[in-house]
C-alpha cells in the first residue's frame, strides 16, 4: 500500500494518540526521541531525512542506507521466527541487547500468533498488540538507528491468529466463483491483521493446482490460471486497502512437482516453457501488475534443473525486470539451504547464500537462528564476493516495503482497537456467506434436495466426517476457531422441529493400515463391521440418511499428497451398505483433494461437495440441505474417475483429452476410461436458468481495442438462486498449438424466479495471447470462437469473431 501524504498525516495523528497513552500501556512516550510529527530514531537530536515524513520515500531510504553499517544492513535480510518457534523470549529482555538483533531485523514471523502453544500474548487481542508494541519499542529505542521491525504472518483462509475470523480453505473459496466475495475476505483479513499489529501477510497462494494428488491443492484456488488470477487480484486489493502489504506464494511452479508428490520432494516439474508461462506464472504476473504487491515468497523447487531461489532469471529478470515487482523476496523456509542440501548446485551453505542473494533473494526465513545466515553473509561481504552495491540494493528493497507500510511514521498500533475489530459480527457473517457460496451441488436425482423438515419424522446423520472439526479447516488460517461440524449444524437447524436426529459414525476416516490400504485391500475389522451394522440399523428407522464422507487435515495439505483419489479407509464399505436401503441417501463431502466418488455418483440420490468449509461450514450445509440456501458453487478443478487419468484438467491442448481409436490401422478398441466424473466449472442448483440473445460487438485488433460480449440469463425455476455464466474463447487456427478453450470471464449473479438479467463481458487482446516462436506474447490475426455456458462442458450460446489487423 503506497503511503500518500494524507495517509501519513492520519498516521501521525495515531502516533499522537499512542504517545499520550497511559504509562502502563507503553513507556515509550516518556522517551525524548518522540516528537510531534516525527520520531528521532537514531537519537541524535536532529530530524534526519529518513525521519521526515514530508521527504520522498526514495530520499529517506538513501539517507538511511548511508547511515547504516554492514552489520545493520545484513540484519535487514533475515527473519526471526517468533517465540516458541525460534525466539526464546516472547517480549524483549535485557539479553536482547547482546543478540544479533541489537542491529535490527527485517521481520519477526508469527510473533505470539498462537501457532506455538507456549505463547502467552495471543489473546485477548489487545494483550497481543501490547506485546508487539513492546517488541517494536526495543527496535526503535534500543538499536542504534531505530529501524522498526516488520511483523509478518500467514493468512490464506483468515488471519493465522488465535480466534481470528476463519474462512473456507482456498479451494472452497475458489468454488464460489465470486471474486467480489474474495475481495471482501481480503478486506477482513487485512483489517484484522492491521488491528493485531501485523504488517505483511503471506497470502494468497497463487499456485495453479493441476495435479489432483498434490497435497496443497486444498490451499489453491483451482486448476485454471484465469480463475486463480481473478481471485489473486481481488484478495490482494482487499488486503492492501487496509494498510498492510501482502506476499504472494509460492513463486514459482511450486504446484507441479513430479508425480504430484509433496513433502521432501517438491522438485522436477515436468512442463514446457510455454505452459510454465501461460499456466503457472500467469497469476503472479497479473496480480503483480494489477495490484501494489510488495512481497513474494520464493519456492523450494527447480525448473528444468534451475532452482528458483538461486535463479537470477526468476528472481530478477522475470520478477522485477519483466513483471515490475518492486518489493522484497522472502525465502520459503529452507529454500535457500536446499540449493546446497537438496539441489546440489553449490558446494556449501555459504555458496548457497551467495547464489541466492546474487539471484535476487532479499530475506532468508526459516526455523533456525538468524546467525546461521548472517555469519556467512557477512563473510561474503567482507571478502568482496557480495559488493556493497549489491548489499545496498537488497536492503533498499526491504526498506522500501517498510516505508510504504508506514513503519517509520506509525510504528505502534492501537491496543484497544483490536478488541473491537477482530472477529466482529460483520466478519462472522461474511465467513458464513463464504461457506454457503463455496458448496457445490454435484448430484440431485428426483429433486431429493432440499429436504422438507415438515415431512420428516427422523433422519440419520452418519459418517466419519459428520462430527470431525478437523475436516473443516486447514493450516495457515485462523486458530482455535469454534468449528460448527456438519452434525452440529443439522441438530441446531432442526432444534424445535419434530424431526429426530440420530447419529452413527459408521467408520473412521481412515483405517488402521492407511495409507498402505490405498494400494491393497484391507478387510474390515470386527469393530468396523459392528459400526457399519449399527449405522444400517439406524438408517432403517429413519426417513433419510445424510452421509458425511471425505478427508481431514491429516490427509491433505502441506506434506500430504495422496497415492489414490478414492475415499480413504473403509468409507466406501459404509457407503455401499447404506446404498442398499430404500432410503433417500445424501452424501456430503468434506475434503481437500477432489475425490473420485464413482460409487456415490451412481448410487447416492444427492451429493454436496463442501470442501473444508470453515468455521460455519456445518451451519451452511444444514441451510442448504433443508432449502434455506440454494447452492450455486462451481468446481474450480476437474473431478476424475480415477487417479490413473492424471494429468487431466482444464484448460487442455487441442484433442489431448479425447478417447482412443476404434477403427483404422491401429483401431483395436478402447482400453481406458476417458471422461472426467465432473468437469471444471460444473455445479447444479435447485432452480434452472436459460441463456439467450448473445451479441458480440466492438473493434479489436492484435494490439488494441476490445469486444463486448452480452447476453441474457433468466431464472426459469420456482425459487431464487445463483447462476455463474462462464465465457470461454477458442482460437481456430494458430501458429502454435493452443488450449482448446480458455476461460476469459465469469460472474456470479443472484436471480429471483422469472427474473432476467443482461450480462456483459469484455475481451481484450491480452485475453487472446499466445507465445510465438520468438517467445513473445502476441495476438495473431484470424478467427476466434466464443462460448457461454454453465461449465467447460455445458455451452449454451456460441458465436465467433475475426481479427483482421
Amino acid at each position: 500500500m503506497i503511503m500518500t501524504m494524507t495517509m501519513r498525516m492520519k498516521m501521525l495523528v495515531c502516533i499522537a494518540v499512542v504517545l499520550l497513552a497511559p504509562k502502563q500501556e507503553m513507556t515509550a512516550q516518556q522517551k525524548p526521541i518522540y516528537h510531534k510529527g516525527w520520531i528521532d530514531f537514531n537519537k541524535n537530536g536532529e530530524k534526519d531525512i529518513y525521519e521526515d515524513f514530508t521527504e520522498p520515500i526514495e530520499s529517506r531510504i538513501e539517507n538511511l542506507i548511508s547511515l547504516m553499517t554492514t552489520e545493520e544492513k545484513t540484519m535487514q535480510m533475515v527473519t526471526l521466527y517468533g517465540y516458541g518457534r525460534v525466539a526464546e523470549d516472547e517480549i524483549p529482555t535485557p539479553d536482547w541487547k547482546n543478540e544479533l538483533w541489537k542491529d535490527g531485523l527485517a521481520n519477526i514471523d508469527e510473533a505470539s500468533n498462537g501457532v506455538s502453544e507456549k505463547a502467552q500474548y495471543t489473546f485477548p487481542y489487545s494483550k497481543h498488540v501490547w506485546a508487539l508494541n513492546q517488541i517494536q519499542q526495543f527496535f526503535i529505542e534500543d538499536t542504534r538507528l531505530g529501524i522498526p521491525v516488520e511483523f509478518t504472518n500467514e493468512g490464506i483462509r483468515g488471519l493465522n491468529h488465535v480466534k481470528a475470523t476463519s474462512f473456507p480453505a482456498q479451494i472452497g473459496m475458489g468454488a464460489t466463483w465470486n471474486p467480489d466475495l474474495v475481495y471482501k475476505v481480503g478486506q477482513v483479513i487485512g483489517k484484522e491483521a492491521f488491528a493485531l499489529g501485523y504488517h505483511n501477510i503471506y497470502s494468497p497462494v497463487l499456485d495453479v493446482a493441476r495435479d489432483q494428488r498434490w497435497g496443497r491443492i486444498v490451499e489453491s484456488f483451482g486448476e485454471d490460471p484465469f480463475l486463480v488470477s481473478e481471485y489473486g487480484v481481488q484478495i490482494s486489493k482487499g488486503l492492501q486497502e487496509q494498510g498492510v502489504v501482502n506476499s504472494l506464494k509460492h513463486y514459482a511452479i511450486y504446484s507441479a512437482p513430479k508425480g504430484g508428490r509433496d513433502g521432501h520432494v517438491r522438485l522436477d516439474p515436468h512442463l514446457s516453457w510455454r505452459d510454465m508461462h501461460q499456466m503457472y506464472l500467469y497469476p503472479f504476473k497479473r496480480t503483480i501488475q494489477e495490484t501494489d504487491i510488495m512481497g513474494v515468497m520464493s519456492s523450494y523447487n527447480d525448473y528444468d534443473g534451475e532452482p528458483i531461489t538461486g535463479s537470477h532469471y526468476f528472481l530478477t529478470e522475470l520478477l522485477r525486470d519483466t513483471y515490475g515487482f518492486k518489493g522484497y523476496v522472502v525465502s520459503d523456509s529452507d529454500a535457500l539451504a536446499y540449493l546446497y542440501s537438496k539441489h546440489k548446485v553449490v558446494g556449501s551453505y555459504k555458496q548457497a547464500v551467495l547464489k541466492a542473494v546474487t539471484a535476487g533473494l532479499n530475506v532468508r526465513t526459516t526455523f533456525n537462528h538468524p546467525k546461521n545466515f548472517i555469519e556467512p553473509l557477512r563473510e561474503l561481504v567482507a571478502e568482496g564476493s557480495i559488493s556493497q552495491d549489491l548489499l545496498n540494493q537488497r536492503v533498499r528493497e526491504v526498506l522500501l516495503v517498510k516505508f510504504k507500510e508506514g513503519l517509520f511514521d506509525n510504528p505502534y498500533r492501537n491496543e484497544k482497537n483490536a478488541d473491537e475489530v477482530v472477529y466482529n459480527s460483520n466478519h462472522k457473517a461474511l465467513s458464513l456467506k463464504a461457506s454457503q457460496e463455496s458448496i457445490v451441488l454435484l448430484k440431485n436425482d428426483k429433486r431429493t434436495l432440499p429436504l422438507d423438515k415438515n415431512k420428516l419424522s427422523g433422519i440419520l446423520v452418519c459418517g466419519p466426517t459428520a462430527q470431525s472439526t478437523s475436516s473443516s479447516i486447514s493450516r495457515y488460517g485462523a486458530l482455535q476457531s469454534k468449528i460448527v461440524s456438519g452434525h452440529q449444524g443439522i441438530v441446531e437447524y432442526l432444534k424445535g422441529s419434530k424431526v429426530e436426529v440420530a447419529y452413527e459414525k459408521g467408520v473412521d476416516i481412515k483405517d488402521a493400515h492407511w495409507p498402505d490400504s490405498e494400494v491393497f485391500d484391507v478387510p474390515l475389522e470386527t469393530e468396523e463391521e459392528k459400526m457399519i451394522a449399527n449405522a444400517v440399523n439406524e438408517a432403517q428407522q429413519s426417513d433419510a440418511v445424510i452421509l458425511f464422507l471425505g478427508e481431514d487435515e491429516t490427509m491433505v495439505g502441506e506434506n500430504l499428497s495422496r497415492t489414490s483419489l478414492d475415499l480413504p479407509g473403509h468409507q466406501k464399505n459404509l457407503l455401499k451398505a447404506l446404498s442398499k436401503l430404500d432410503k433417500p441417501l445424501i452424501v456430503v463431502l468434506l475434503n481437500g483433494h477432489p475425490l473420485s466418488i464413482n460409487f456415490a455418483d451412481r448410487r447416492a440420490d444427492a451429493i454436496l461437495e463442501a470442501w473444508f468449509p470453515g468455521e460455519f461450514g456445518g451451519q451452511a450445509i444444514a441451510e442448504i440441505l433443508f432449502g434455506d440456501y440454494n447452492p450455486g458453487g462451481k468446481l474450480p478443478v476437474t473431478v476424475l474417475r480415477s487417479v490413473g487419468q492424471i494429468p487431466f484438467n482444464f484448460p487442455y491442448k487441442r484433442d489431448s483429452q479425447l478417447g482412443q481409436a476404434k477403427e483404422g490401422p491401429n483401431g483395436t478398441g478402447e482400453s481406458r476410461v476417458v471422461t472426467e466424473l465432473y468437469p471444471f466449472g460444473y455445479g447444479l442448483s435447485y432452480t434452472s436458468f436459460d441463456y439467450d440473445d448473445l451479441k458480440v460487438h466492438g473493434d479489436i485488433s492484435t494490439t488494441a481495442g476490445k469486444l463486448s460480449v452480452s447476453f441474457t440469463v433468466k431464472n426459469t425455476g420456482k425459487i431464487a438462486g445463483d447462476v455463474v455464466p462462464q465465457l470461454y474463447v477458442n482460437d481456430e487456427i494458430s501458429s502454435r498449438t493452443t488450449y482448446e478453450w480458455q476461460l476469459r470471464g465469469f460472474k456470479r449473479i443472484h436471480l429471483k424466479p422469472n427474473e432476467m438479467r443482461k450480462v456483459e463481458f469484455e475481451i481484450y487482446p491480452k485475453d487472446l495471447e499466445l507465445i510465438d516462436d520468438n517467445r513473445d506474447f502476441v495476438v495473431e490475426k484470424g478467427d476466434f470462437n466464443i462460448a457461454i455456458g454453465n461449465s467447460s462442458k455445458d455451452f449454451r450460446l456460441k458465436d465467433s469473431f475475426k481479427i483482421e489487423k
